[in-house]
């Protein structure tokens, strides 16, 4: 038995040619939870596959309905299964751990293996269809651990030739079974399409999916200078606030999405559905910057590594949403940018969610029929982009935010007028810093902010 084949050398032969990987063990379970959303929600769905196989280890990784529906499965899983109290249990989102349990109480979905003590834990899925061949795995050593993807006919062949030969010393007869599967599944079709599809769409469901509950400790001579210990113990637990905050709202979120896909909702339902959604995404973004402020505020980040960013199509692009969020509140948005502007120095993925919380910012106790104005302007070797508040109760300062905000520690503070949780204004000036951004603001005349021109910047 010591010469058969374990799932740890199917694993191995999924990362040859593959460069070592860098992240740690609570990362790359998250890439994984990622990966199993994005092949089954995003990629296998849509196709609606009538027949095709799976195989998993040490988990059924396999879990939307629909799929297993039509897909023959074999699992090679711990006698723990049942109780989950096995360390794969942190291999599935815990919003899909009832989805086993039921799946396994029922005893249908798939055809039960023993694990072996030579197996290990590290998941494995491999998923044949007529459309879609392809293997997910985790793999490496703890601090370079890696998720592995391969949808390239050579390597598929031999993790197949590979477990054919597994279950034959098994069961026979369940050896019989695959190999008869993989007869019905006719002509396959493979591309490097696949893989086109997946990267991308993971890298969205991961900007989703809340940061990672443990925050690692950093050396005291990379922190700023003003962060004492009690105001690092302050950020610790922000950021662990921040990740209770957005998980369940990224699960409802998920749920919300999954049902809009029906075809047979009454209009109001998908009015009310998508309502929701909007209003999940807003508070995910928002926490999502909180944290983002405490990270940079715990450690600042490498400047030089901003790029070229064109930031009158960063505005363009999120103006349509800004306006749809808005408008709910009966806020003008206007939109006004001096055409042919050159690009800035700036890091796009993480200015569209600081822009977010600008608007969110400013409009904060902004009266209905109030507007809200954006300008981009050229100004000397910068842009300056304003964003500008009219309110027709500002007169009013019950009804205004010209009430002082009461700081809350290093990063957020609160608005005793409008009730409302925002960043404080250093936190705000240091994320817009990290951005390339200067800030500056002045009482009752919204917000500047100087990004330099990236002329000549590769």
């Amino acid at each position: 038995m010591s010469d058969s084949i374990t799932l740890i050398d199917l694993q191995d032969r999924m990362a040859e040619g593959v460069p070592p990987g860098k992240v740690d063990e609570s990362t790359v379970r998250r890439l994984w939870w990622a990966a199993l959303e994005t092949l089954q929600v995003d990629i296998l769905l849509p196709m609606e596959p009538k027949q095709g196989l799976w195989l998993a280890s040490p988990l059924p990784a396999l879990y939307e309905p629909k799929l297993l529906d039509f897909l023959k499965g074999w699992v090679w899983a711990p006698e723990e299964l049942e109780t989950l109290q096995t360390p794969c249990s942190t291999l599935l989102p815990p919003s899909r751990v009832k989805s086993i349990k039921d799946i396994n109480d029922i005893g249908g979905g798939y055809q039960r293996f023993q694990l072996r003590n030579d197996d290990g834990y590290d998941p494995l899925l491999l998923i044949i269809t007529p459309q879609v061949q392809v293997a997910l795995a985790l793999q490496g050593h703890p601090g370079s651990r890696q998720l592995l993807m391969r949808s390239d006919p050579e390597t598929l062949t031999d993790l197949m030739r590979m477990l054919d030969l597994r279950l034959e010393q098994e069961d026979q007869g369940k050896a019989a079974e695959l190999r008869q599967a993989l007869a019905e599944l006719g002509e396959l079709r493979s591309g490097d399409l696949l893989e086109k599809l997946f990267w991308p769409r993971l890298s969205e469901r991961l900007a989703e999916m809340a940061p990672s509950l443990t925050l690692q400790p950093i050396p005291d001579k990379t922190f700023l200078k003003t962060t004492a210990k009690e105001s690092s113990s302050e950020l610790t637990l922000l950021g662990a606030l921040t990740h209770e905050v957005r998980t369940p709202l990224a699960t409802i979120r998920t749920l919300i999405r999954s049902l809009l896909r029906r075809k047979d909702l009454p209009e109001v339902v998908i009015n009310r559905l998508q309502q929701i959604d909007v209003e999940c995404t807003e508070q995910i973004d928002r926490f999502g910057l909180i944290f983002n402020a405490a990270e940079v505020q715990r450690q600042p980040p490498d400047t030089s590594k901003l790029a070229r960013t064109d930031l009158g199509d960063i505005l363009e692009l999120l103006h349509p949403a800004w306006n749809l969020q808005l408008e709910r509140r009966g806020i003008k948005l206007v939109l006004d940018i001096t055409p042919d502007l050159p690009p800035v120095l700036s890091d796009p993925e993480g200015l569209e969610q600081m822009l977010g919380g600008l608007i969110d910012r400013s409009s904060r106790g902004l009266s209905p029929g109030g507007t809200l104005s954006l300008l981009l302007r050229p100004a000397g070797p910068r842009l300056k982009l304003q964003i500008l508040r009219e309110d027709p109760n500002a007169d009013k300062p019950e009804l205004s935010e010209v009430a002082d905000n009461s700081e809350l520690g290093p990063v957020l503070s609160w608005n005793p007028n409008t009730g409302s949780l925002q960043l404080s204004q250093a936190a705000t000036r240091r994320l817009l810093a990290s951005l390339g951004g200067r800030l500056t603001n002045r009482r009752d005349s919204g917000l500047t902010v100087f990004f330099p021109v990236a002329e000549g910047v590769n």
